[in-house]
């Protein structure tokens, strides 16, 4: 199965680059969701992360505080470490079982850390969704009600743009209008199913 890793900043709208995939018929897989998925309540998954970080990171009906469980973590690397340990092999290990039995053309996966968890080793092609830094710290400030500083704080926290950019086979320009956007998905998608079928 012929697999695109498909990436970007935070905010620079990786989501809505996915969906254009998915209407074009690609089959789309997020590890955000699988990373939920991961940790629902009476996983393994989440079991793991209690016995690791005490019962402070559930919430009331027992599911995962997201938000208590970031603030753990955020200024503590050695914690974080501890997190991924978790939950990075079950994320994968369920990625691939549906990379397996996928029945699309070819895989849109959506990894936001795919530079940066060595992901991109392993898919066929890197694609990168790219905009300035500027319109990065805008969107997440709008989008997440977060005050510029820490947007910008959220952004330095993940590898730079240069070293994303470096890593990509084709890169996604989200700088311009909706249509242009929906252009290049196109001639993406159109690349993308003549790899699959071993086209060049």
């Amino acid at each position: 199965m012929f697999v695109v890793g498909l990436t970007g900043g935070i905010a620079s709208g990786k989501s809505t680059v996915a969906r254009l995939f998915a209407r074009r018929g690609a089959d789309v897989i997020d590890t955000d969701a699988v990373a939920r998925e991961v940790v629902r309540p009476g996983s393994d998954g989440l079991t793991a992360v209690v016995d690791a970080f005490g019962k402070d990171v559930l919430t009331q009906d027992h599911c995962l505080d997201r938000r208590a469980l970031r603030a753990l973590i955020f200024d503590d690397e050695a914690a974080r470490r501890r997190l991924e340990s978790i939950l990075h092999p079950r994320i994968e290990a369920a990625v691939r079982e549906r990379i397996a039995a996928s029945p699309g053309p070819y895989i849109v996966l959506v990894v936001p850390l795919l530079v940066e968890s060595g992901w991109h080793e392993w898919v066929d092609r890197v694609a990168v969704v790219d905009v300035e830094e500027a319109h990065q710290i805008e969107r997440l400030a709008e989008r997440d009600d977060h005050t510029h500083e820490q947007a910008r704080a959220a952004l330095a926290a993940q590898t730079s743009r240069a070293h994303r950019l470096a890593h990509a086979d084709d890169v996604i320009d989200n700088r311009g209008p909706p249509e242009a956007l929906r252009d290049a998905v196109d001639a993406l998608h159109e690349r993308y199913l003549a790899l699959a079928t071993g086209g060049r």
